[in-house]
């Protein structure tokens, strides 16, 4: 067949270790046979980032803000180990949170599902969209511990000089700790937004949940923000679209959750999306199975698998032993930055393959031909395990029966 065309290139960001290996797998097999690929490159491999001393990271998010879309592949953030492995400069920041500040990007995780694997809320019949408010929160708190008659007091210097002071608690009679957070104003309105046109571009309803009647002046402030940019800016977008954005606190929105049917996109708060990402996957069968998209307010999409590296699998695939990767979710990354590429480029035909791709990916899984991960949690009683490659050459046997 004749190769799909490209118009605007699409800015591809390669990884690390087992999914790097996965990812030239996926376009020697999957990709290039079918389309022109026409992709800005950039090598986020912890090699790379070292030598550039992380501009390559930066260079790529710029990047990602002129073409409107991206691909990217899984990346090490270092640790201290990584430091000594890879002969660091310094202990780099996580690639996906400086294209995720570059970019002033929401993170939407969503399960993919497939026939045989069953989630184990047993009426939950569509994925569940996780929106995670990715800034502030305690993940940039300050905490100290306090010994027995320390006070914690709150100091406020207003922009004018004035000097306001709050007690936290005095430590009297007992020792204890402490802990304070923030978040800002234009951070929680481009979450709000992001969710927002993403509930529209998926045509879902929208989910939204803080403990508002706790904390009245910072979860309040959430709650406040998405309410007056829904009802001014979406509210008719989402009558026109027949959606809903619904606002509960944070316990019945998880009770409502656990009831549901699922379909719906779910906003969370830092903390609240770090912990429900995991909860959803896991119920849904696996991190493996769950795509991830990096949504800014202005519409720049950033498309990737929601795990990491593989580590464990790549030292073997060093030592020349055979793996069984899940590549799943890369390949979602690369169906869903193709799909968005293509409606913004109106490429009708590449959007069609996108779909045909997913399609048989899925149908792969569901006649039994499997990664060892998803062997070990389906309900199919005869299935064939396929180490990584060749579960891909299992996909493209699939998809050319499509085409």
């Amino acid at each position: 067949m004749e190769k799909i065309q490209m118009k605007t290139p699409l800015v591809e960001m390669d990884g690390d270790e087992m999914t790097r290996v996965l990812w030239q797998m996926i376009k020697d097999e999957l990709l290039s046979p079918f389309i022109d690929l026409k992709c800005e490159y950039y090598d986020l491999g912890l090699k790379m980032r070292n030598d550039t001393d992380d501009q390559v990271t930066i260079d790529s998010a710029n990047a990602t803000l002129k073409h409107g879309v991206a691909v990217k592949c899984a990346t090490i953030t270092p640790n201290g180990a990584r430091m000594d492995e890879y002969k660091l400069k310094k202990m780099y920041k996580s690639p996906n949170g400086t294209i995720r500040a570059i970019l002033n990007g929401t993170v939407f995780r969503t399960p993919i599902v497939v026939k045989g694997i069953t989630p184990c809320v047993s009426n939950w019949k569509e994925p569940i969209t996780i929106a995670r408010h990715a800034y502030g929160d305690v993940y940039q708190n300050v905490e100290c511990k306090l010994h027995k008659g320390d006070k914690a007091e709150l100091l406020i210097t207003r922009a004018n000089g004035d000097v306001e002071k709050e007690l936290i608690h005095d430590f009297d009679s007992y020792a204890g700790i402490v802990q304070t957070m923030h978040n800002r104003k234009d951070s929680i309105e481009s979450f709000a937004r992001s969710c927002f046109n993403y509930a529209l571009d998926q045509k879902k309803d929208l989910w939204f949940g803080a403990k508002d009647t706790i904390s009245k002046q910072y979860d309040h402030t959430f709650k406040d923000i998405f309410a007056e940019i829904f009802e001014k800016e979406y509210k008719e977008k989402f009558d026109s679209e027949g959606i809903v954005y619904f606002y509960s606190l944070i316990d019945d929105i998880v009770a409502r959750i656990m009831k549901s049917k699922g379909g719906m996109i779910w906003a969370c708060k830092n903390y609240d999306g770090d912990v429900m990402s995991d909860m959803i996957s896991s119920a849904f069968g696996s991190l493996a199975m769950m795509t991830s998209v990096l949504v800014s307010p202005s519409g720049v999409y950033e498309y990737e698998a929601a795990h990491g590296t593989v580590q464990r699998h790549y030292y073997k695939h060093l030592k020349g032993e055979e793996t069984s990767t899940n590549s799943v979710a890369t390949i979602f990354a690369w169906t869903g930055a193709l799909r968005k590429r293509a409606e913004l480029d109106d490429i009708p035909e590449l959007v069609k393959f996108a779909n045909k791709l997913e399609f048989a990916t899925r149908q792969t899984i569901e006649e039994g031909k499997m990664t060892k991960d998803l062997a070990l949690i389906t309900s199919m009683t005869e299935t064939v395990t396929l180490n990584s490659h060749d579960f891909i050459k299992a996909i493209r046997k699939m998809l050319e029966s499509l085409l």
